[in-house]
């Protein structure tokens, strides 16, 4: 067998394998400076595709109260990134309606819960994760949008 013979069947695998994890899985918006400039301050720019179009407009519409924090952003800045947040959001599945009302915490969607049900309530509040929501204590790779499974380094317990 020829080196061809071995490359363009691997090849032809790998991308087969890159559009099934595509039709999956969104791709990263690209990234909006006033997001995350303001709200990668505080925590991770979480990605828009994270959360529904319903569940970004009640969290941009409840800046003043942030998850306990004044959050607050010059009405045309939110206006912008709530704009963005929406376009770029996550799109409900057929068959499956939106909660009501939608989850405020990415934590409390179905697809997080699913995703994560073999992480113990325990591990996410060790000191070494912190909680649910900090993706970047196992997810290497958070920062730039990329949470692939690869990716995962569990802290220690």
């Amino acid at each position: 067998m020829t080196i061809h013979g071995i490359v363009i069947p691997v090849l032809a695998s790998l991308a087969a394998m890159a559009a099934a994890e595509g039709a999956q899985k969104a791709p990263p918006a690209p990234p909006n400076p006033a997001w995350l400039e303001e709200c990668g301050a505080c925590h991770l720019a979480y990605p828009p595709r994270f959360l529904s179009a319903g569940s970004w407009q009640r969290v941009m519409g409840g800046l003043g109260d942030h998850f306990g924090t004044d959050a607050s952003l010059d009405p045309a800045v939110a206006k912008e990134i709530t704009a963005w947040l929406i376009a770029n959001s996550r799109k409900p599945k057929a068959g499956k309606p939106e909660p009501v009302p939608p989850p405020l915490r990415i934590t409390e969607t179905r697809w997080f819960v699913g995703e994560h049900d073999e992480v113990s309530a325990a591990r996410f509040r060790s000191p070494a994760v912190g909680g649910a929501a900090n993706c970047a204590a196992c997810h290497r790779t958070a920062d730039q949008g990329n949470f692939s499974e690869r990716n995962i380094k569990l802290p220690p317990k």
